[in-house]
């Protein structure tokens, strides 16, 4: 983790960031050659253009405003764009075009950006140059084995694509230098850690078998290599990139679709790591390769990254990292810095690597990078794309579409834009990355005047050269039209410059304008005798100077139409909306400015008829005249009560306002006076008592009632059981017979002495 990340920082570090470029404006100038320099100017050339005492600056200015200025001889037309070769797209293979068009002439204003449609599409069929570059290092053996057989599955998938496919194959190791490989002689013959395997020494780059179409030739060249070893575990990949790369006759690339095919289980080595082993030389960018195809590598550095991307994007090379999965992290920072590269994670064995080649060249393929090579100083080119979606991107630095088919047509707008005058007309080379094909852009810029020239022109009195609309003249004269004449002496070169100063401590002209012939001829906007009044530097009323009903002078609107006053002439003399209902102005309780009411302490809305806390505002005048009712006397209310009106109400009345035993109200009569109509409060009663005496009342009345109702609903229900008793004693039936078991409790005796005598 901590050598990818390391990797990934120094990767970053060697990005360069294009800056964004501001959009620009004119500066006018003073002449004809400095105005078309300035972007976005143009200059007027007119005889009897300028006004009496106006600048030449005022020649330059936008093309719209000299043509608004009624102009009719203007230098620094707006650009425009020829087509010099424009064939239509097509995919007969003797004849593929996949872009439009092929050529063109642009001519660009400073300033003022061209623009054009550019459309590709992908030819199918188009042909293919697949290079295999392979990582030999010991870790790579079973690889190996692997590969020996699988050229011709890689024609094969390919031709799915395409039927012209070439396949080359090349290798890699390290330098052959402490510490990458190791010096001892038994170690650089066979640097494989097993000694009973067929080992080769250690090389940095070797083209083993250039492009072709043979797969038995290509399995035949694989079968014959063997692998190597190093010491370390990064190896040279970016140097054989580059050699497979710049070596375009040794690799026999053509000019059709290039796939440079990168395999490795582990990381690289970059620009400064040459230094562990004495190598300070730079990597230059050129083909090394020997008479049998090696490079050693002893003599330049590792390349940068950013070398390595630009050789590539101007060999139109696409680049697939197909590396082990703990590799990818290291490979994906590398990829985001290479355009048209893809990463592919590799089985072990790479068995997996024809399936790899295919997906990531569809990825390749449907991805479409639209820019051009470096632009001279001072022209910017943008990019907005029209992808499959149909709604333009915003403007970019290159155009950019993914998931793109084959036979697809896609397009980009393309913006040039010019802040400097280029020397001389200038070739730009627009290129689709991948794609051989590019489109030739010759760019000029506008910034010659190409002015005829006329000597002791009638137009400057015949004291001087008329060129381009302007007088230059001879010595001894000065002005517009050379009408001043002049002595060069100090003396009266002092007094003509004093006649131009408001005072002696005072700029010539202010500063702002040129002393001709004794008189200040002002720049821009400044008018005035000395140039010390500025047209733009009134106030302003809703963004536009004196509301554009008056003249600025000197940083004062002078309100020249009618209905208008104030410092921006932005008020209305009218008092329509100041008025109320009776006519009366702010309802006499303000002041009427720019037709709306500014109201005066207490009172507010849009006539000033409403009152602010008009209870406590007034109560102070309501409690001074009923003092004064009060107890007879004679008081002074006219402070407390200035221009009110005081109304005593008989009876009783609500009023909003409450004062101790006195309700008020206060109004504005229809002049704008303040009424104030009071009343006595009337007399009050103690709801407490109420109150409470009402809910006693009403509690003792229910309570009286459950209890009435109760006893009688209880004397209903005992009437009733009684009834039923009554007629249940009724309904029975008593019979009267002798109960044979019964004996009566009554026993006679009889005396027997009572018997006898009887």
């Amino acid at each position: 983790m901590v050598m990818t990340f390391g990797l990934v920082v120094v990767v970053l570090l060697q990005f360069v960031v294009q800056p964004c470029v501001a959009e620009l404006v004119c500066q006018p100038k003073g002449s004809c050659a400095e105005c078309l320099r300035s972007p976005g100017c143009a200059w007027c050339k007119q005889q009897g253009f300028l006004k009496p005492g106006e600048s030449n600056e005022r020649r330059c200015d936008l093309l719209n405003s000299l043509k608004t200025r009624e102009c009719e001889e203007i230098i620094g037309q707006l650009g425009e764009t020829s087509r010099l070769k424009d064939s239509d797209l097509n995919s007969d293979p003797d004849n593929v075009v996949q872009l439009k068009p092929q050529s063109l002439h642009v001519k660009l204003q400073l300033g003022v950006p061209q623009e054009f449609k550019v459309e590709f599409r992908r030819a199918e069929g188009y042909p293919i140059d697949l290079y295999y570059l392979m990582d030999l290092s010991y870790s790579m053996k079973d690889d190996l084995e692997k590969i020996k057989n699988l050229g011709q599955n890689i024609l094969n998938k390919l031709q799915e694509v395409t039927k012209s496919v070439r396949i080359g194959f090349g290798s890699f190791v390290d330098k052959e230098k402490l510490p990458y490989v190791s010096q001892v002689k038994s170690r650089r013959e066979k640097p494989c850690p097993i000694r009973m395997d067929n080992c080769q020494p250690a090389f940095t780059f070797q083209n083993v078998l250039p492009l072709t179409y043979s797969a038995r030739e290509f399995k035949n060249e694989v079968s014959k290599q063997s692998i190597s070893g190093n010491l370390d575990s990064p190896e040279a990949g970016l140097d054989a990139i580059m050699q497979a790369a710049v070596c375009q006759k040794e690799i026999n690339w053509k000019n059709v679709t290039r796939i440079l095919v990168y395999t490795s289980d582990d990381t690289f080595h970059m620009a400064g790591d040459g230094r562990l082993s004495g190598i300070f030389r730079p990597h230059d960018g050129q083909c090394h390769l020997s008479s049998d195809g090696f490079y050693d590598g002893k003599t330049f550095d590792y390349p940068s990254i950013g070398h390595l991307s630009r050789v590539l994007q101007a060999n139109n090379i696409q680049l697939i990292f197909a590396v082990t999965e703990k590799s990818v992290p290291a490979y994906k920072a590398l990829s985001s810095l290479i355009p048209q590269s893809v990463v592919g994670v590799l089985e072990d064995d790479s068995s997996n690597v024809v399936q790899l080649i295919s997906e990531a060249y569809g990825n390749l393929s449907s991805t479409l990078l639209l820019e051009q090579d470096q632009t001279p100083t001072g022209l910017q080119v943008s990019y907005k794309s029209h992808c499959k979606t149909g709604e333009p991107s915003e403007w970019q630095s290159r155009g950019e579409c993914t998931g793109i088919k084959v036979n697809e047509k896609v397009e980009f707008t393309i913006r040039l834009n010019a802040s400097e005058c280029l020397n001389g007309p200038q070739e730009v080379l627009i290129r689709m990355q991948g794609i051989s094909e590019v489109l030739k852009v010759k760019v000029e810029t506008l910034c010659d005047c190409n002015c005829d020239t006329e000597e002791n022109s009638t137009h400057c009195n015949g004291k001087g050269t008329h060129i381009c609309g302007v007088c230059s003249c001879n010595e001894g004269f000065l002005g517009q039209h050379c009408e001043c004449e002049h002595n060069l002496d100090m003396t009266s070169t002092e007094v003509m410059l004093k006649n131009c100063r408001q005072n002696n401590v005072s700029q010539v002209c202010s500063g702002h304008g040129y002393c001709e012939c004794g008189k200040c001829t002002c720049r821009g906007p400044f008018d005035g005798s000395f140039c010390e009044c500025d047209s733009t530097s009134c106030e302003r009323h809703d963004g536009k100077i004196c509301n554009e009903k008056g003249k600025c002078i000197c940083g004062t609107c002078d309100c020249t139409e009618s209905g208008y006053e104030g410092r921006a002439c932005g008020c209305s003399t009218d008092k329509k909306m100041c008025q109320n209902e009776h006519g009366l102005l702010c309802s006499g309780h303000g002041k009427c400015r720019c037709n709306q009411c500014e109201c005066n302490p207490g009172f507010v809305g849009q006539h000033c008829s409403d009152l602010v806390s008009p209870c406590q505002t007034y109560v102070k005048c309501v409690d001074c005249t009923v003092q004064s009712e009060l107890y007879s006397r004679s008081s002074n209310c006219s402070v407390a009560c200035e221009a009110v009106q005081m109304v005593h109400l008989k009876d009783n009345h609500e009023l909003p306002c409450v004062h101790k035993d006195v309700i008020y109200d206060v109004t504005l009569n229809n002049d704008g006076t303040v009424k104030i109509q009071y009343a006595n409060l009337p007399g009050t009663v103690d709801k407490t008592k109420i109150i409470i005496g009402t809910s006693v009342s009403a509690i003792v009345f229910i309570g009286i009632a459950i209890i009435i109702i109760y006893k009688v609903l209880l004397e209903l229900y005992d009437l009733r059981e009684y009834r039923s008793f009554i007629k249940a004693q009724q309904q029975t039936d008593w019979k009267e017979t002798n109960n044979p078991l019964f004996q009566g409790a009554t026993t006679t005796v009889l005396n027997p002495l009572h018997s006898q005598d009887s």
